[in-house]
């Protein structure tokens, strides 16, 4: 099991931990700040700092799985090969890293930024347009969010309506929810494809604005890395608006800076 620093703290760049095992899906940590892949919101890449000083690159960051497939609750951290058909246990092995070794994970702070930008701007679009959600991805340089509706949708209205958020200056604030609460208010979770992790009897929300009804603009489960606070979003437009089905419209984000 790995413990999951940046569920608690986004802003949190490194730690130390241990190295609990390795294998072929990757570097598994006690403890660890990078993001597995999951939730549509790309995995963390940085380095991993050997007792011995030497930095070791981290590529990207998956959910562990078990033999039937099924996600555990390990975090394993894969290298940057050379050679995409190369082994990664050997990669580790021939690092001299060891089970039982003390190292620093440090992601890279720009991208991981770039990427809860992004993903609190995907928030900010479910409450600019109020459908259910039917794909999703989140990468450091593009974030696209595909609704299940037949309606067009503007651009350039989109995108004013993004920096009004952003200018307000909302709070994003972390909290959490009980399975029976969730089950008793089905319409939080806001997307069809992707379903809130349980297990632990509490589900993880993120709420952006105040708690009261007419200050609140948006509250749903969610486990991936946001900012604070939407004025640090900074100049997020929509590129491109493009009908994927007759029931799917897909809305794709873009830096302007």
């Amino acid at each position: 099991m790995t413990q999951t620093l940046f569920r608690d703290d986004a802003y949190l760049t490194e730690c130390t931990a241990t190295v609990t095992a390795i294998s072929a899906q990757g570097l598994v940590l006690d403890r660890t700040v990078f993001y597995p892949l999951g939730g549509g919101q790309a995995g963390d890449a940085g380095v991993l700092v050997l007792a011995d000083g030497r930095e070791m690159t981290v590529a990207d960051t998956r959910k562990g799985k078990d033999e039937q497939g099924q996600f555990t609750a390990a975090i394993c951290h894969l290298p940057e090969l050379t050679d995409p058909a190369a082994s990664v246990l050997a990669y580790w092995h021939e690092a001299g890293v060891q089970v039982g070794d003390k190292v620093t994970a440090r992601i890279d702070w720009e991208r991981r930024h770039r990427l809860m930008r992004f993903h609190t701007t995907t928030h900010l679009l479910c409450h600019l347009v109020p459908q259910l959600v039917n794909g999703c991805s989140i990468t450091p340089d593009y974030a696209r969010l595909d609704f299940n509706m037949t309606d067009p949708l503007d651009k350039d209205a989109l995108t004013a309506g993004i920096a009004r958020l952003v200018a307000a200056a909302h709070p994003l604030v972390v909290g959490s929810i009980s399975d029976a609460e969730l089950d008793a208010n089905p319409a939080l979770v806001k997307s069809m494809s992707v379903q809130p992790p349980r297990g632990s009897g509490q589900v993880r929300t993120i709420r952006i604005g105040g708690p009261e009804l007419e200050q609140m603009i948006d509250l749903q489960p969610c486990g991936g890395t946001h900012v604070a606070n939407t004025a640090e979003i900074g100049a997020v437009i929509v590129t491109k608006i493009e009908k994927k089905s007759a029931t799917t419209r897909r809305i794709v984000l873009g830096f302007a800076d």
